[in-house]
């Protein structure tokens, strides 16, 4: 049989592009600094920013990570651009170590990338690709049930991917940053920011984090979403992370 085409969904169109044509103008509220410590006791600084005037009304944070004041220079200049990662929240993944998604492993590399090229996480709070947690975890009851990720939302009555980021445009613009190089598999993400006025100079794919119980969701955003997701043939006994043996797989956020 013929490898299928990804079935990627229609891109989304943002909130501003709907309703204003224009991002509408967002400021920082505040800056503090905020040390870092990760699980496996990596440290970075921060400079946290938050806004107000975000279309949405929610408390998106943006955290300034290595030289980011210098990679706004540079990128003034015409250098390289700083490195951006919006980062939808996922309790389950970023707090408790879920591993149904693979959503902790990249705010954990991308914490580390940004700092060492200087720029930006936009931690967005969009839980559950946009339908929140609790909804996120009637999708997981679903998934267990055979569903995958996307297919429970729809079974929900939400939309497979309810993510907007106007926010994230408005953060970036408020910090002054119109250029960027993107951390991000997911080319929706590329697409919204670049109707919302971002150039991204470059997308730069995180590393694949690959488990046994999100070997299916990955899968699934590779064909369905055409994510850029470098993963080992399905039949692969073992891990191209960590060299473990894979359980059987279940679905993720």
């Amino acid at each position: 049989m013929a490898d299928a085409l990804p079935l990627r969904s229609a891109p989304r169109v943002p909130l501003a592009a709907v309703t204003r044509g224009a991002v509408p103008v967002a400021t920082v509220r505040q800056r503090v600094s905020v040390p870092l410590r990760f699980a496996d006791g990596y440290r970075a600084m921060a400079m946290a920013f938050t806004f107000e005037g975000l279309v949405d009304g929610k408390e998106h944070i943006a955290l300034g990570l290595g030289d980011w004041q210098l990679s706004q220079r540079r990128s003034a200049r015409g250098g390289p651009p700083p490195l951006v990662r919006p980062h939808s929240e996922c309790l389950t993944g970023d707090v408790f170590g879920s591993q149904r998604c693979d959503c902790g492993p990249q705010l954990r590399e991308a914490a580390q990338r940004i700092s060492d090229a200087g720029g930006f996480l936009l931690y967005l709070r969009q839980e559950g690709r946009g339908i929140g947690l609790y909804d996120k975890l009637d999708a997981y009851a679903l998934q267990d049930g055979g569903l995958d990720t996307y297919q429970a939302n729809l079974e929900l009555g939400r939309g497979e991917d309810e993510r907007d980021y106007t926010a994230a445009a408005q953060m970036l613009q408020a910090l002054g940053v119109a250029r960027v190089a993107l951390l991000s598999n997911n080319p929706d993400k590329a697409d919204q920011l670049t109707s919302l006025g971002v150039e991204i100079a470059q997308r730069i794919p995180t590393g694949v984090h690959l488990s046994g119980a999100n070997a299916r969701y990955l899968a699934t955003k590779a064909l369905h979403s055409a994510h850029t997701l470098d993963l080992p043939p399905a039949d692969s006994s073992r891990s191209s992370i960590r060299g473990e043996a894979l359980d059987p797989p279940l679905a993720g956020c």
